[in-house]
């Protein structure tokens, strides 16, 4: 495992963090996790150098922050930072602070959290958690050893990001969506230095664009395969992302053993300015033909569930990305009808009525994708 500076801190992180918002499924539900296999990666990966994981309050229904608990128990608390993120979607007074707090403490089952992040940071959410004097209770955790670190996780655009990293001085680091997909996206690579400049470490979720990536359709596999090295799709989006020096840890969302391990490998090739100039112009290519092929920019987050209609909204659009990507629209529309979703929550039962848009991190106007998403998957 490679490791770097955690922005001004005096702490080696693993360039590999472990996401466990991902974790793999007993059932449908994502609230059934099967903890056995989720427990054995989460273990597997800290076995094997990684000593940064990261969750938060709504994961799983909540249960990412118990499974992730039970998982470091017998000593592997003890070989780990612990991010998890304060919901700051449902503050609405002073005093949620402490009692989100305890409550995490309480399903983690450990004493302190390393690293403590208002979660999801944008122009509407800010200055609420900033009045309500939400970081004045962050001092006090901070003061009391509740609390090691506090930072902040973000999806808004670069000149809110600058004005949140300015306005508040205790800030350790941040975590920002980044990929090479997503350059110039929300905070980007601009906004990426800015925090670093200040020495904010910066820690980069959906390197692989909600998995997105991780596949490559026929198009776009033509380009990798004309690289001068050989990688999968998965690496080559992780390899962009390490390649750039002001990122601290990478994390990833992993669902399978087989992920976590391919993961692990990757990582053990991760350096900072190693990628050449050829080959960053196939990054730049492959970027090319997917916003040329690739409708609907959804990382499948989940921020916009549940739909009050019931729609499975990631769902829906991550089957109509397959039609237009993988060229094989006969057998997704296979999985349209019989196995992937149920009647009640396809996109024919939008209703247009917006709820879900002020939440979508990608301002994606899912009220009007949606009858095209219908009409895609149910025509001849």
């Amino acid at each position: 495992m490679k490791y770097r500076q955690f922005g001004a801190l005096d702490f080696q992180v693993s360039a590999l963090g472990f996401g466990c918002m991902r974790l793999p499924l007993a059932g449908t539900d994502s609230s059934q996790i099967d903890e056995p296999e989720a427990i054995a990666m989460i273990r597997h990966a800290i076995d094997h150098g990684v000593n940064y994981v990261d969750t938060a309050y709504p994961y799983h229904g909540g249960r990412s922050e118990v499974v992730l608990g039970r998982a470091l128990a017998g000593g592997y608390r003890d070989r780990v930072k612990v991010a998890t993120k304060m919901p700051t979607f449902f503050v609405e007074k002073y005093e949620d602070f402490d009692r989100f707090l305890e409550e995490q403490l309480d399903r983690l089952g450990i004493d302190h959290i390393d690293f403590y992040l208002l979660h999801a940071l944008s122009w509407k959410r800010w200055p609420p958690v900033r009045d309500l004097g939400v970081l004045d209770c962050a001092d006090r955790a901070l003061e009391t050893g509740k609390i090691g670190h506090i930072g902040f996780s973000f999806h808004d655009d670069l000149q809110r990001f600058e004005e949140i990293v300015d306005g508040y001085e205790r800030w350790s680091m941040c975590l920002v969506q980044h990929n090479y997909m997503n350059e110039d996206y929300q905070a980007g690579s601009r906004g990426i230095r800015y925090a670093a400049e200040r020495g904010l470490a910066v820690v980069v979720m959906e390197p692989l664009l909600g998995g997105s990536l991780a596949e490559a359709p026929p198009a776009v596999q033509e380009l990798w395969d004309s690289a001068p090295v050989q990688r999968t799709p998965a690496e080559w989006a992780l390899q962009w992302v390490w390649n750039k020096p002001e990122v601290a840890c990478v994390l990833s969302g992993m669902s399978t053993m087989e992920q976590v391990t391919r993961n692990l490998e990757s990582a053990d090739r991760a350096e900072p300015g190693s990628l050449t100039r050829e080959e960053l112009a196939v990054v730049d290519r492959v970027r090319e033909r997917y916003e040329e092929l690739r409708p609907i920019a959804c990382t499948k987050c989940g921020y916009c569930m549940p739909c009050p209609n019931g729609v499975d909204i990631p769902g829906n659009f991550e089957l109509y990305n397959m039609v237009k990507l993988f060229e094989k629209p006969a057998d997704v529309r296979k999985m349209w009808y019989q196995v992937r979703l149920p009647d009640a929550t396809k996109a024919s039962a939008c209703i247009q009525c917006g709820e879900c848009e002020e939440h979508c991190p990608q301002s994606i106007p899912i009220s009007e994708w949606m009858p095209r998403v219908h009409r895609t998957m149910t025509a001849d």
